[in-house]
């Protein structure tokens, strides 16, 4: 079985380039390039370098003791919230910044539901000295406050969002329309191993250095390489394809994936894309998304802003339909309740997104000797305030 992607841009049934014909000219140039550019030689070196000096990679693998001793398994910590901006986000936009430079671009546009990933791409803009103009949806604009004085004080142009349900999907509408309407000097950044290919390869080779990493950690610690569990959230889900990257091909190695149940599953009020979803076209790939029976897309619902998506990236479809993964979904009160705990044990404040896949070692059952990574994909800092309102700081 191939989990990855084929020469025609698809994983399995998944995939593929459903763009404008405005947009053609951009994602043909950037099919056409991407692999040349990002294995140059030269072109390694600065990313790896920039990984390194800037980023602070390699970000460590930690084994949580106490969570260990709750759970009767080595539960380890791969701490993607301790890269500069707070989150793994950063990795991909060091390397879309640097393959947009190669491509002559001047202006670079980006979506963002948490946040995270506008920080992000506004950070590495401000680093190149590159125009930035982020979308991002009314709702996440007014429950991610701090993250939009962030992106302000970077120097980038924050347009708010206020269509459907203001929140990622709508966000991302709006940088779709930008882009087609600035096709010459405009490289979009997206954010998840989502939208045309081959943004959603690109996006995961770039975040594929959290495995490859933890690979090399986990052996030193542990004198194995391979974990038994691994898991992650998925929204669009680029933090889990980055920490599943280097085990995908080993079958020894169980893939979990943890989406948001929202309120739950069948609430009307979730983003549990597995669960919920069909196949069907979003956001210029084939994948599974969360659609009414005459194919409009339902709007989800998650308290994390990073998972509140109706979709997810098409090789997470593929992992899904192949069962290589296993797709499970969280609660939003659950994940409250994990990233409290993860808190109060360890002294780490996750981002909620991070707390779903934390929360899902409570439906797990452990004999005492599994080694189990979970990637905290981000901080805590950004999340205060829901965290302040649901238990009453």
């Amino acid at each position: 079985m191939n989990y990855f992607v084929n020469e025609k841009g698809y994983y399995g049934d998944f995939g593929g380039a459903y763009i404008p014909e405005m947009l053609y000219p951009n994602v043909e140039e950037l099919q056409q390039n991407y692999l040349q550019i990002i294995n140059d030689a030269d072109f390694q070196k600065e990313f790896h370098a920039l990984l390194k000096d800037y980023v602070g990679r390699p970000s460590p693998l930690y084994l949580a003791k106490r969570l260990s001793a709750k759970y009767n398994a080595n539960i380890f910590l791969k701490r993607e919230d301790l890269n500069h901006t707070g989150a793994h986000k950063i990795n991909n936009t060091i390397g879309q910044i640097l393959l947009a430079e190669k491509l002559g671009k001047k202006r670079i546009i980006a979506e963002t539901g948490a946040g995270q990933h506008g920080v992000a791409t506004a950070t590495v803009c401000a680093l190149r000295g590159l125009e930035c103009v982020i979308y991002m949806g009314e709702v996440d604009i007014q429950r991610q406050a701090p993250n939009v004085a962030r992106m302000k004080m970077l120097g980038a142009k924050v347009i708010s969002a206020v269509s459907g349900s203001k929140t990622l999907k709508d966000a991302t509408n709006e940088a779709m329309r930008d882009w087609i309407n600035n096709p010459v000097d405009t490289h979009y950044i997206i954010g998840s191993v989502v939208g045309p290919h081959p943004y959603p390869d690109m996006v995961s080779i770039f975040q594929s250095v959290i495995s490859e990493e933890t690979k090399k950690q986990l052996l030193e610690q542990t004198g194995s390489g391979e974990p038994d569990y691994v898991l992650a959230c998925v929204g669009g889900g680029s933090n889990a394809m980055g920490m599943f990257y280097h085990f995908i091909n080993d079958e020894n190695v169980k893939l979990i994936a943890v989406e948001a149940a929202g309120k739950g599953v069948s609430s009307g009020f979730s983003a549990a894309t597995t669960f919920l979803g069909k196949e069907g076209v979003l956001h210029g790939s084939r994948s599974i998304l969360m659609q009414t029976a005459d194919g409009q897309v339902v709007e989800p619902h998650s308290v994390s802003a990073g998972l509140d998506y109706p979709g997810i990236g098409p090789q997470h479809a593929h992992l899904f339909k192949t069962t290589r993964a296993e797709y499970v979904s969280i609660t939003d009160d659950e994940s409250l309740h994990a990233g409290l705990l993860c808190t109060q044990l360890e002294g780490i404040i996750p981002a909620i997104e991070s707390a779903h896949a934390l929360a899902y070692l409570e439906k797990m059952t452990f004999t005492g000797n599994e080694n189990v990574v979970v990637c905290l994909s981000g901080r805590g800092d950004k999340d205060m305030d829901t965290y302040m309102k649901y238990f009453g700081f």
